[in-house]
């Protein structure tokens, strides 16, 4: 049996990458890695729990399939989109190949340590993020988890303004807390992660 490969891969090893447009550039990262992975599992088998115990909860979820943000000409590749479940099945016969921001109701980014800086708020002076991005084709809440260790926080962003590119409200927990997603998905999702080595 093989040892787990931990660390960075050495400099010869192929690399999957994703290729994004954020603030009308295209961003080219690094596939993420496994304990960025896990965490996106994690809420996934919280959603198919709920699908499974609560008859009433309407939603899914959906990893690695991109979003059109037509309308501010950004494309980008969530971690985590939620959709109604009607919405999801619609997607499903239509055979589309993105969504687009009218069809998500919330989306999932786990920061990695190549990108954490395109998920974030941005700073004054730095150019347009996928939080501007969300808020501007106004997709109503955007949950980041930011494994930075100088971080280590979970912020769930709501109310987005169109027009500024900005969230008006947010809720925040710490890694070991447990994420209180509000109606309409009223989810709790424990969150025992760890900050990245």
């Amino acid at each position: 049996m093989s040892a787990w490969r931990t660390g960075r891969p050495p400099r010869s090893a192929p690399r999957a990458h994703q290729v994004e447009i954020i603030g009308g550039e295209i961003v080219v990262s690094p596939a993420p890695a496994f304990g960025h992975g896990g965490i996106i599992q994690d809420v996934v088998d919280r959603v198919a729990e709920a699908r499974v115990t609560e008859p009433a909860f309407a939603w899914r979820c959906i990893q690695g399939t991109g979003l059109d943000l037509v309308g501010v000409q950004d494309g980008y590749i969530p971690d985590l989109m939620f959709l109604e479940t009607e919405t999801f099945a619609a997607a499903q016969r239509a055979d589309v190949l993105y969504v687009v921001p009218d069809q998500v109701e919330l989306v999932v980014e786990v920061t990695s340590p190549s990108n954490a800086g395109n998920d974030r708020r941005p700073r004054e002076h730095r150019k347009l993020t996928k939080w501007n991005g969300y808020a501007r084709s106004e997709i109503p809440y955007y949950l980041l988890i930011d494994r930075d260790p100088g971080v280590s926080r979970i912020t769930l962003y709501s109310i987005p303004d169109g027009a500024s590119g900005g969230h008006l409200h947010q809720d925040t927990w710490e890694f070991g807390e447990t994420v209180v997603l509000p109606d309409p998905f009223g989810l709790e999702i424990p969150a025992a992660w760890r900050p990245w080595a």
